[in-house]
């Protein structure tokens, strides 16, 4: 098999968005032998498509990047506003934990600026 592979999907940023990626993403690292970095990318994109749901009118781009090396996953939306991860979060909110999440598991994370927009990115890296 040749790589890289790039995979794209959009959906509405609905209720219904972070499943349907999640198992988007876990499906293509399986597919391509790189099932070993499915739960967390996995976790990770579903993390990333909550908050476009959470916090964003419109549609969720996702592109799934698979090379040699690593896989790199970005969950493009409509807004130009950067997130804002919460420094602290209180052990008994229900939420403000994703992008915490995903920079702690990924090995690397950041956004991109796009002309209608922002993509959040994280990368794992293929053992």
């Amino acid at each position: 098999m040749h790589l890289p592979h790039a995979y794209t999907l959009f959906t509405p940023a609905t209720a219904t968005s972070p499943k349907v990626c999640r198992d988007f993403v876990r499906s293509v690292l399986t597919t391509l032998g790189a099932g070993e970095l499915a739960p967390t990318a996995a976790l990770c994109t579903s993390e990333l498509v909550t908050n476009v749901h959470l916090h964003v009118q419109g549609q969720v781009h996702l592109r799934a990047v698979v090379e040699a090396t690593a896989v790199r996953v970005a969950v493009y939306d409509e807004s130009p506003e950067p997130p804002c991860p919460r420094g602290r979060v209180d052990g008994e909110a229900e939420g403000g934990r994703g992008l915490l999440l995903v920079a702690e598991l990924a090995d690397g994370f950041g956004v991109t600026r796009t002309r209608t927009g922002k993509g959040v990115w994280f990368q794992l890296v293929r053992n």
